[in-house]
């Protein structure tokens, strides 16, 4: 099976210069496209996580599934669920869950660097969308 984690040359050297806080290559995601609603779909996808104290990117190769920066202008929550951490982006019909098992079985330490980049998030989008 072929690795997810090949980043292209600049968002690996952005990575990097952003100092990855942590990084889990080839997980299993289940992710889910509009939860808790009649028309909810999910599947499993293999993909790769990458955490710096200002980004969130999940990611196959050059493929971008989510990536969560000071300019995210979603709503964004990061949850525990017994073992599992849950990433949502979004709201409504265009809600999508990013739910994960920590490779390291860490989930405290990666809910929580996980939670500071989106508090960033937050804070960025109450900042510009009130200018």
């Amino acid at each position: 099976m072929e690795s997810t984690a090949e980043l292209p040359a600049s968002l690996e050297v952005r990575m990097v210069q952003e100092g990855v806080v942590r990084r889990a290559a080839d997980l299993t995601f289940r992710y889910t496209l509009a939860p808790g609603r009649r028309s909810t779909r999910w599947e499993d996808r293999r993909a790769s996580l990458v955490v710096t104290p200002i980004t969130i990117l999940i990611h196959k190769n050059a493929k971008i599934g989510l990536e969560i920066t000071r300019r995210t202008r979603r709503d964004i929550a990061v949850e525990r669920d017994g073992n599992r951490i849950r990433i949502r982006a979004g709201r409504g019909r265009s809600e999508e869950l990013w739910s994960f098992i920590p490779p390291d079985g860490d989930v405290p330490g990666w809910t929580k660097d996980l939670r500071a980049v989106t508090r960033q998030a937050k804070a960025g989008a109450v900042t510009e969308g009130g200018k």
